[in-house]
C-alpha cells in the first residue's frame, strides 16, 4: 500500500519504523564476526583442558599397572623392566615424549611394598600453540606377592 494513502501520523510513524529498523541492519553480521572466533577459541581451551583432565586418568592408571606388573617379578631389574613395559603399552597413545618409570620405593623384600612413580609429557595445551611444558605425575604402590615370589 503506498505511504499517501495512510494518515499524516501514521504515515510518520510508518516512515520512522522504516528508518529505525534500517539502522539495525547488518548489526547481527557484527555480533557473529566478534562473537564466533571468541567461542570457537572457548572450545578449544575446554577440549584441551579434557586432555589434560584425560591425561591425568591415563597417567594414575599407567601406574597402577607399572605397580602391579613390577609387585609380580622375583627380582628387582626384571620388575622395573615389567613395570616400564606396562607404561609404555598404556600410555602409548597420549604422552608426547618417552614415558619415564621410577622405583621409590626402599627395598625389595618378601613383605615389602613397590612404589612407582610414572610421568611424561601431555599434549594438552599445545594445540592450541601454547607451549606450556605440562609434565604430569602420577605413583602408586602395590605389595609384593609372597606367592609369586617363592621359587
Amino acid at each position: 500500500m503506498p505511504l499517501a494513502s495512510f494518515p499524516r501520523s501514521r504515515a510518520a510513524a510508518l516512515l520512522r519504523s522504516r528508518v529505525a529498523a534500517g539502522r539495525d541492519t547488518g548489526l547481527s553480521t557484527i555480533e557473529v564476526v566478534i562473537l564466533a572466533p571468541v567461542m570457537i577459541l572457548f572450545i578449544l581451551v575446554l577440549v584441551a583442558f579434557g586432555q589434560l583432565v584425560d591425561g591425568r586418568g591415563a597417567i594414575d592408571g599407567a601406574a597402577r599397572d607399572a605397580a602391579r606388573a613390577g609387585s609380580l617379578q622375583r627380582e628387582e631389574g626384571t620388575a622395573m623392566s615389567e613395570a616400564q613395559n606396562a607404561a609404555d603399552a598404556d600410555l602409548s597413545d597420549v604422552c608426547s615424549g618417552p614415558v619415564t618409570v621410577t622405583k621409590t620405593s626402599a627395598g625389595f623384600a618378601d613383605a615389602d611394598l613397590f612404589t612407582v612413580e610414572v610421568s611424561c609429557e601431555v599434549r594438552g595445551l599445545a594445540m592450541l600453540g601454547l607451549d606450556v611444558p605440562t609434565r604430569l605425575t602420577g605413583t602408586f604402590t602395590s605389595p609384593l606377592d609372597p606367592f609369586k615370589r617363592k621359587a
